[in-house]
This record gives C-alpha cells, structure tokens and sequence, in this order.
C-alpha cells in the first residue's frame, strides 16, 4: 500500500464511523461527515452539545472506521489520532478543507454550538479482503509520517 492508494482510498468516503470514549469509561459512536488532508488528518463538525464533543474535551483520543459499508467491497481503514479544536490560522486551514468536501458546511456556521474537530492520526490499519490473501498494512505514527 502506498501513500497515493491509503489517501485514495480513505478520500473515496465521505462518511466514516467514529468513536470516542466518555469520562466514564462508557464508549460512543457516530456516522460524521470527514474530510482528509493531504498528511491524513481528518476534519469533521459536530455540535458542542454532542456525546462526542463532551468525550473529546476530556479525552482527546479518538478512533475512525473508514470503509466497509458496501455490498462486495471487504476494505476499510482503521484509524486512530488525537482530537483538538483548531483555532486562528488552523482552525481556518481545517474550515477550508471541510468546506471543500462539505460546501454545505458554510451553512451550519451559523448553527448555535457548531464547532469543528482536527484530527491528527497516530495509527492507521488498512485491510484489504477482496484480496487473496488479505492485505493488511498497519502504519504507527511513524510510518505515517514518512506517508506524508
């Protein structure tokens, strides 16, 4: 796997199952819109209100599923990384990149609450098993650096 194919790959969806865990221990998960920069951080937008935005306030890990969800095609993307809500200059950087996926982003801008997430990834699995045999690639923060 190469770093143009993993991008690709993790590019082609727009939706991507994430999962955080709360100050309690008990975990949570939700369908969010990303969008992926080119050193595969992701973006996403969610209300402060949200389970996930309280989870990451206090526990800024956080995990991806990306992929797996159509008939015949059997790879996903693992990914885990660190939450931060980016602000000044970044959080303009993270805006733009959301909003070059999601232009209806804009609109929510105006929704009480809305705020975004940057994710920094520090390790990603990807599994393909329509291959034979499998492939599966795992790259630490690392590797993932020398992706970039």
């Amino acid at each position: 796997m190469n770093r143009a194919d993993l991008l690709a790959f993790i590019r082609s969806h727009k939706y991507a199952v994430q999962a955080s865990v709360s100050a309690e221990g008990k975990p949570q998960a939700a369908v969010v819109g990303i969008a992926v920069s080119d050193a595969f951080e992701i973006v996403f937008d969610t209300l402060e209100s949200s389970r996930k935005a309280v989870n990451l306030a206090t526990n800024a890990r956080i995990a991806f599923v990306i992929g797996g969800t159509v008939n015949g095609d059997e790879r996903t993307a693992q990914y885990e990384g660190v939450a931060v809500r980016p602000s000044g200059a970044a959080r303009e950087a993270a805006l733009a990149l959301y909003f070059s996926v999601f232009p209806d982003g804009r609109d929510r801008l105006s929704w009480p609450g809305i705020t975004h997430v940057h994710v920094t990834p520090t390790w990603i699995r990807y599994s393909n098993f329509n291959a034979n045999p499998p492939e599966i690639v795992e790259f630490d923060a690392a590797a993932i650096a020398t992706l970039v």
